[in-house]
């Protein structure tokens, strides 16, 4: 016997979910209305599928939920909420195989599946969750954009001047040409000069004739 606890303070949401868990006999579904009736529920019923709208309760942030759910070891979760950011998707995700993700406004279809799913011991992460994710993954691989500053120094490193060079044309220290090297080729993830002169070749900062080999 599967046992479910709603954790959501919209009435109408937490009626239509316990009325689509009880369609089936097996299954045993409790209320809680704050962290803290959620919390005694899981004490009695550790093993329990807890459906939470994270956005709606009273947990102070990512870190708290994760600890409940790390508490409650046997607890399985589906977070279903109207809005999640791409940081708390993944980094809930990425922590911890009890949570799946579902959002209110999905195809019922899909919360459906998720049930289904959880109620096999499998995690269901719905597309938009996916989608969501990976989006977030290729936006923190992006490169920061280089500064005027930066950009003109990889320039002069590509045109095969030297730090003490550079620091000359620019009237700066060595030191704070040093520093800018660093914070360019931490941005282009990169680890050599000859990696700098091949972005500055494809971003077209430099001619081929000015190419530094």
């Amino acid at each position: 016997m599967r046992k479910y606890i709603v954790a959501d303070n919209q009435e109408l949401t937490a009626f239509a979910i316990r009325s689509l868990l009880k369609r089936d006999e097996e299954q045993v579904v409790y209320r809680a209305v704050d962290k803290a009736g959620l919390i005694q529920l899981l004490r009695e019923h550790e093993d329990s599928v807890v459906i939470l709208d994270y956005t709606l309760f009273d947990f102070a942030d990512e870190d708290q939920l994760l600890i409940v759910a790390e508490r409650f070891g046997l607890s399985e979760w589906i977070l279903l909420s109207d809005e999640l950011t791409p940081q708390f998707i993944r980094r809930v995700v990425y922590s911890s195989h009890q949570f799946s993700v579902v959002f209110k406004d999905s195809p019922l279809s899909e919360l459906r599946e998720a049930l289904q799913s959880v109620g096999r011991h499998n995690r269901y992460l719905s597309q938009r969750a996916l989608e969501t994710i990976i989006t977030q993954q290729q936006e923190e691989e992006k490169p920061d954009i280089l500064t005027a500053t930066e950009t003109e120094i990889v320039k002069a490193i590509a045109q095969g001047k030297t730090t003490k060079e550079i620091a000359a044309e620019r009237f700066s220290s060595i030191h704070t040409v040093t520093t800018h090297r660093k914070n360019i080729f931490r941005k282009l993830g990169i680890n050599t000069a000859h990696e700098a002169v091949k972005y500055a070749f494809r971003a077209g900062l430099i001619d081929p004739s000015e190419f530094y080999i």
